[in-house]
């Protein structure tokens, strides 16, 4: 609900900050005095178009503060939660909206900057404002098919999962009707594919290895002279190595003689054993560098092969082996693709049926509950005289290609104002009291049934008195057991109704007209709605039906 609105330089309001409660508000005043500026100005903060026609004339800016206490699960901060804005479940919403006099406007929400199309989202969600110009709320028929859902207590969660299993299967059938369509005109090349790299029969990392042994080959042929020469320098017959075991023969004599031979006679030895492993070392690098010819044009060919093929279908040479996987997998498919259709196509069949089936159940539960909404509603028409005038609650079937998870009907509100009238719309009512007292039997009906917590009904009561506007502030005060009511009111029925009175009144100071807005005690109220009952003249009868008014609420 509406706890707090603050405002500043707007039209004829200076500073004014009014502080609101649950249950019904009234707002009375002379006509002129400026009740109508507090719906402007709660109408600016909640997202209505931003016109520098309000802002105060001499001040530069205009800035209206309207704070509202709502449930942890209410839908304005879903709507908040959405756009990564979320509050603390007990903390207050608080909309601030500032609008230069050169028309430019600015909108915060809890100290955070929101577009337009945000503020009026969560607006619509906090206020509904009933009055002359009333286009949101109860006359926006996108919202009769739930409304009449909430009144009837109805279930759509079936209809809402049939229409989702409907709607995928017909995207599974249309993506493989898609798959087959495409396989077929492929289906030569598919085959050919499947051919040319069956026959080449691609292994996972066989491309590095073929690399490998090729660089290791292509190396054996330029080193091939080198190990030979190096074969002729260590191994001929007056080679380094014979020459070494020469030598060492010719030491051992002199060693058998001579003991101080014997160390370079041990040295000699190590040598020899040390030259004798590198000569073996060098002979297995021979072996492993030896150079093929025919086994590098054979490794050359099949690495020129795999690397063109990957080429031509634009992918790595390790992943043919699973492009050929790949395709077969298609190939398969596509042989399979009649009896895969045909169990999607079933599927569909059946997924229809069943949304038809959920629709329909759902179509005759709207039907049962439209006539109770119309029998509601009808009995709220009399004692607000409108008792010419006839509602109906329409409930046509839809085709097929508008329905969707929310059923296979549309709902509207109707109403004939006269006998013999045609229905018409909501919207169609030329009275803009007479469309409040429309929208107030409606919401009566209702009752709590979707909705913003804070109801505001402007000049509600226009044209009408006596029993009539007892009715009129009867059901206000019915309505406001569940919710919050501000209603602008001429009526002193209704007035009296109210749980809180506000009066609105306009001052001079000989330079400046300003509007002020004042909470009234109970010997105030009593004075304002006596002179609503007289006029401008107070009398003593006038305060006496205003006490009995007061006093039979």
């Amino acid at each position: 609900m509406l706890t707090a609105l603050a405002i500043r330089d707007l039209v004829l309001i200076e500073a004014l900050d009014l502080d609101f409660a649950a249950g019904l508000g009234v707002l009375t005043g002379e006509t002129g005095a400026g009740k109508s500026i507090l719906l402007d100005a709660l109408g600016l903060a909640l997202g209505a178009r931003a016109d520098s026609g309000l802002v105060r004339q001499g001040a530069d800016m205009a800035r209206v503060t309207a704070s509202f206490d709502v449930g942890a699960d209410h839908a304005a901060r879903q709507i908040l939660h959405d756009a990564d804005m979320a509050a603390d479940a007990g903390e207050a919403i608080v909309i601030r909206r500032q609008l230069r006099s050169d028309g430019g406007s600015k909108a915060w929400i809890n100290d955070q900057p929101v577009s337009a199309a945000l503020l009026r989202d969560v607006g619509s969600r906090l206020v509904e404002i009933h009055g002359q110009h009333d286009d949101r709320g109860l006359l926006n028929p996108r919202g009769h098919r739930a409304l009449l859902d909430a009144f009837g207590s109805l279930d759509t969660v079936g209809v809402a999962t049939a229409w989702a299993a409907w709607r995928d299967a017909e995207a599974a059938l249309t993506e493989a009707r898609a798959h087959v369509e495409s396989d077929l005109r492929d289906r030569e090349w598919l085959d050919h594919s499947i051919a040319e790299l069956a026959a080449i029969a691609p292994e996972s990392g066989e491309e590095a290895a073929l690399a490998y042994q090729r660089a290791t080959m292509q190396q054996g042929e330029k080193l091939t002279d080198q190990l030979q020469e190096l074969s002729a320098l260590l191994g001929s017959a007056d080679g380094a190595m014979a020459q070494l075991r020469q030598a060492a023969r010719r030491l051992d004599r002199l060693a058998a003689d001579h003991d101080i031979f014997g160390d370079a006679l041990a040295a000699f030895d190590r040598a020899l054993i040390e030259a004798g492993e590198g000569e073996d070392a060098l002979a297995k690098a021979a072996d492993a560098l030896r150079f093929d010819p025919d086994a590098l044009d054979r490794i050359e060919t099949r690495l020129f092969d795999l690397r063109a093929l990957a080429r031509k279908h634009r992918v790595e040479p390790d992943a043919l082996a699973a492009l050929l996987d790949d395709l077969r997998y298609r190939a398969q498919l596509l042989d399979q693709g009649s009896a895969n259709l045909s169990a999607l196509e079933q599927q569909v069949t059946q997924t229809a049926d069943r949304y038809r089936k959920a629709a329909a159940t759902l179509g005759k539960a709207r039907a049962k509950a439209a006539a109770r909404l119309d029998t509601a509603v009808a009995q709220e028409l009399a004692p607000l005289k409108l008792d010419a005038a006839q509602f109906r609650t329409v409930v046509d079937p839809l085709p097929e290609a508008q329905w969707s998870a929310s059923g296979s009907e549309r709902v509207e509100f109707e109403i004939s104002t006269n006998p013999g009238a045609p229905f018409a719309p909501l919207t169609k009512i030329a009275s803009g009291g007479e469309l409040s007292r429309f929208i107030l039997a409606l919401k009566v009906a209702l009752a709590e049934e979707g909705g913003a917590g804070t109801l505001i009904f402007d000049e509600i009561d226009r044209g009408v008195g006596g029993a009539v506007a007892s009715a009129i502030g009867d059901r206000l005060a019915r309505l406001a057991r569940d919710k919050q009511l501000l209603v602008v009111t001429h009526s002193p029925q209704v007035a009296a109704r109210g749980d809180a009175h506000w009066l609105i009144a306009k001052s001079h100071d000989g330079t400046v007209t300003r509007t002020g807005v004042c909470l009234l005690d109970v010997g105030d109220r009593r004075e304002e709605i006596a002179r609503m009952l007289s006029g401008a003249a107070i009398t003593d009868e006038a305060r006496a039906q205003a006490a009995r008014l007061l006093e039979g609420v």
